[in-house]
């Protein structure tokens, strides 16, 4: 296993519940400095909470979620936010009666009187997507899928986060617009931010993460490199049959 020290996330015995129904069954979750990790699985399986859980928007029953050696479980999600965590959500949930520009600055919003930085986000955003540069004044609403995936990712971006977790990168996307995606998701884990991808193309995902856990049913079952994940038959079968449906 990897020294602590190289660790920036860590969930040990983590459980989550939505009323009644528990949904998280004692995860344990590994992300290295640096490192891009998959996270697949069937519908419902518990993917999208897991990233809940991290980001304060769900309270966990039990266990601890180590960022940088400190537990964060139950931590508020501004407060996680200002630690270096962001998130895209599956949808990407976007505010469509606001600008471009105006969604931007909602990313920034626990730095919003800090203006030196706020500006630096803007530079960076508008650098790795001129497309929104050209944009900023228009409605999000009034944007294509794939300036609305660049949008979601620049706001995640404006805070210059350590570890960004990405919920559905593809969904919905052309795959020429998924491949140019693809490349800025290397280009900004380059920059050194660590990246969870939870991705419902299984072959996407894998083509370009590290490291691979499978859930199932709110318990993992795999935990290794994605090249190994690509040769379990039996697993990417369970994530292609549940998109399908």
């Amino acid at each position: 296993m990897s020294p602590a020290r190289e660790l920036i996330l860590e969930l040990d015995q983590v459980r989550a519940s939505y009323g009644a129904v528990e949904v998280l069954r004692g995860v344990n979750f590994t992300v290295r400095k640096g490192e891009v990790v998959a996270l697949l699985g069937t519908n419902g399986a518990g993917k999208s909470t897991i990233l809940r859980c991290v980001s304060g928007l769900l309270k966990t029953d039990a266990g601890e979620i180590r960022y940088e050696g400190q537990n964060i479980a139950g931590m508020a999600t501004e407060d996680t936010v200002r630690l270096g965590i962001t998130q895209v959500p599956g949808g990407r949930g976007l505010l469509p009666n606001l600008s471009v520009e105006e969604n931007l600055r909602m990313g920034a919003y626990p730095i919003r009187r800090q203006r030196a930085k706020v500006k630096a986000g803007y530079d960076r955003v508008y650098g790795i997507f001129p497309r929104l540069a050209e944009r900023r004044r228009q409605l999000a609403g009034l944007l294509s899928g794939g300036e609305g995936q660049m949008l979601a990712i620049g706001r995640a971006l404006m805070l210059e986060p350590k570890l960004m977790m990405i919920d559905e990168l593809s969904l919905g996307l052309a795959p020429l617009i998924v491949q140019q995606l693809v490349k800025i998701v290397r280009d900004i884990n380059a920059s050194g931010v660590s990246i969870i991808l939870v991705e419902q193309s299984a072959n996407l995902a894998l083509s370009i993460t590290d490291h691979a856990y499978f859930i199932e049913k709110g318990q993992l079952r795999f935990d290794g490199s994605s090249k190994e994940l690509l040769e379990r038959d039996d697993l990417l079968r369970s994530v292609f049959l549940a998109a399908a449906r």
